[in-house]
């Protein structure tokens, strides 16, 4: 019985969680949309941290289904990864380099 409980509470934060994550990613669209148009534009990290739940935890292919191509997919992905690694990447510059 408690094996089941257990299994129904995970159940349910990963509904959760990926409602969560879907309805930050409503808030981010004008972001992403940005990001797509100019390309120099860098996500948020809730805006990333949405596309790493969908993606990972809710349903890969969810993305997708909203109507982004997989090839978009892949680039937020990407552009998101270096944020939510936490990996040793090189700071950004604290002012522009003047030549």
């Amino acid at each position: 019985m408690a094996s089941n409980t257990s299994l129904l509470f995970a159940t349910v934060t990963l509904l959760l969680d990926s409602c969560n994550a879907l309805y930050e990613l409503k808030s981010c669209t004008n972001e992403i949309v940005l990001f797509f148009l100019n390309g120099e534009t860098k996500l948020g990290s809730d805006c990333c941290n949405a596309v790493e739940v969908i993606t990972t935890d809710c349903w890969p292919a969810m993305l997708t289904s909203l109507g982004f191509t997989p090839e978009e997919t892949n680039v937020l992905r990407g552009n998101c990864q270096p944020l939510n690694s936490g990996g040793s990447s090189s700071p950004a510059p604290s002012s522009p380099v003047k030549l």
